[in-house]
């Protein structure tokens, strides 16, 4: 007789971990909001002036990355080069891929509107792959950056039309996490020929030990509740850790002082009704205490990942046009940078 299995834990909708170790991320939650968790498969040829492809940047450990590339600018005699904007993708750093729809509707719309080069990371998850194993893929894909730039490997899209003189790091949530995280590790090695032009932290997932003021009385929105939060991060974080760990909580006592990094311009984008606001404000003061170059991009009314969300982002106006003004302000920082 074939014992079943148990589930040890769950994150509602999202993921169960069983007994045995195994994880299913099936989503079981509304079937109607399905169709955002499925992968969209790559393709060669332009659909809505997009193309994508995956390809594996490191065979001994299956690294992967999907590229989003637009469709203007195929004439291989032009000398204009495209910004690459790098991407971390969140979910806690326990789901979501980027080949997710989800991933899909903003990312080949924000290759249209920028006119860029979007490479993102297929990350390690946890409770698998606990952290730093999703900041060492990010640093790994960066380092790839570097060596298609010295000509040490080959990337035909990013070859011939990528510009490695202007290249971005930008992530969602747990993906923003990540981004200080490969800003900061980049920051201390010699980049060349590549250099790093600015980040772009979307709705970062920082937290502390303790519950800030906006996790009390913010409202929860489908992207983020505070047990998502909570769960999600204690499947993460490496064993007997808090919060407080560097990864999570970047401004604090634990992390390096920022004084002492050397990063990149910073966007840092906040959503005005997000739960983790004021954590994200923290940030955003430790980096002006230090003198740090960085812009605060805040989306007024909107809760965490808003823009992620198809359904709202097509059905009510605020939501859609909140998106539009955000993709405007990442399109502004890139060009001036």
């Amino acid at each position: 007789m074939v014992e079943e299995k148990k589930v040890v834990d769950e994150v509602s909708g999202w993921l169960r971990v069983y007994d045995d170790g195994s994880v299913d991320r099936t989503w079981t939650g509304p079937p109607e909001v399905k169709f955002m968790a499925e992968p969209v498969p790559p393709h060669d040829q332009f659909i809505d002036g997009v193309a994508t492809r995956d390809v594996t940047i490191d065979p001994s450990s299956n690294l992967r990355v999907r590229i989003y590339f637009p469709e203007e600018n195929q004439d291989p005699t032009s000398e204009t080069k495209l910004p690459i904007i790098l991407h971390f993708h969140g979910g806690g750093f326990c789901i979501s891929q980027p080949d997710w729809f989800m991933y899909y509707h903003v990312y080949t719309r924000l290759v249209k509107s920028v006119r860029a080069i979007v490479v993102s990371v297929y990350l390690r998850r946890a409770p698998e792959n606990k952290l730093p194993a999703a900041c060492d893929d990010g640093y790994a894909a960066l380092l790839w950056l570097k060596s298609l730039a010295k000509g040490e490997s080959n990337e035909p899209w990013l070859n011939t039309h990528g510009d490695f003189n202007r290249v971005f790091l930008i992530g969602d949530s747990s993906g923003a996490n990540i981004v200080h995280q490969v800003a900061a590790r980049g920051g201390s090695i010699d980049l060349n020929p590549l250099r790093l032009a600015g980040a772009i932290p979307i709705h970062p997932g920082f937290v502390r030990s303790q519950r800030s003021k906006s996790e009390l009385e913010q409202p929860e929105s489908p992207f983020l509740t505070l047990d998502m939060a909570d769960k999600f991060l204690a499947m993460a974080l490496p064993k007997g850790c808090t919060k407080d760990h560097p990864i999570t909580c970047p401004m604090g006592s634990a992390a390096p002082q920022m004084k002492g990094l050397n990063l990149p311009p910073m966007l840092l984008c906040v959503a005005e009704k997000d739960l983790l606001k004021d954590t994200e404000m923290e940030y955003y003061e430790a980096m002006k205490n230090a003198n740090k170059d960085v812009d605060l991009f805040i989306s007024p009314e909107m809760g965490h990942s808003f823009y992620l969300n198809k359904i709202a982002v097509d059905v009510d106006s605020v939501t859609g046009a909140k998106t539009s003004e955000l993709i405007e302000g990442i399109k502004e920082f890139i060009n001036k940078h």
